[in-house]
């Protein structure tokens, strides 16, 4: 199959954590742990970071990596995704976030390995199972599928719902549940037509934007991992990423 571009978004104004990706992780700036696990994928051919910041601009390009500036009113990182992507020649686009630092080449090849086995794909995901008692989070956003793997819908809730069982924590042990990860593996014309879709009822209801895509017949195709994602969303979870890239070291 064609290489896969993956396109970073990565802004400096996050909200709970300002400026994260440019926070040292190991002696290293957040971003750039992203971009070398994603160059770690065979299935990959090119990695940049779009950003509408001159500073990450710098540390990504001083590392010897390809950034692209971006406009700074964007309402999602996909819509700044496809401002990139929307220049290039490239028949599959990865939108990886860039608060992933434990993303390795692997993960990306399984995604790419679906495609090449069925080119009719159109986005690709990422599910894990999830453990019952973090099933009513509503920031761990949950996934159910169909026979194929192809996703019938997302949700804030825990879902499927257990029925005939009380409305509690531990009527939900013994039950299925997968949690979404969110990097999707965009079909270029698929990723033009999402971008250029309005918002629907589900999306603004759950505040998903991956309905969107469902909402308008859109099949999302999902692939199972046991890994483990950690996200940093807040400074607080930069000593348990830390101490889990540590692991990885000393494993690998």
């Amino acid at each position: 199959m064609d290489k896969i571009t993956v396109i970073i978004p990565a802004r400096k104004g996050s909200t709970r954590f300002p400026a994260k990706v440019l926070h040292p992780i190991l002696g290293k700036p957040l971003v750039l742990w992203v971009v070398e696990g994603a160059l770690g994928a065979e299935s990959v051919g090119r990695v940049i970071v779009a950003t509408d910041d001159s500073e990450i601009v710098d540390v990504v390009e001083s590392a010897g990596y390809e950034a692209a500036m971006t406009r700074s009113d964007h309402p999602s990182g996909t819509d700044r995704v496809w401002e990139v992507a929307g220049k290039l020649d490239a028949k599959w686009v990865l939108n990886l976030q860039g608060d992933e630092p434990l993303i390795t080449g692997d993960i990306i090849d399984s995604l790419a390995s679906v495609v090449t086995d069925d080119p009719s794909c159109q986005m690709v995901t990422m599910i894990r199972p999830l453990d019952p008692s973090e099933a009513s989070d509503p920031n761990r956003v949950k996934v159910v599928t169909d026979i194929n793997g192809n996703a019938l819908y997302f949700s804030r809730s825990p879902i499927p719902y257990v029925k005939d069982r009380p409305d509690d924590q531990d009527s939900l042990n013994g039950s299925n549940f997968y949690l979404h990860v969110g990097l999707y593996l965009f079909r270029r014309d698929i990723l033009e037509k999402f971008i250029n879709l309005p918002r629907g009822t589900l999306e603004i209801s759950e505040g998903l934007e991956q309905l969107r895509a469902l909402e308008n017949g859109i099949k999302i195709r999902c692939v199972e991992t046991r890994h483990e994602f950690l996200g940093v969303d807040t400074f607080d979870d930069v000593p348990r990423v830390e101490n889990a890239l540590k692991i990885l070291g000393e494993s690998g």
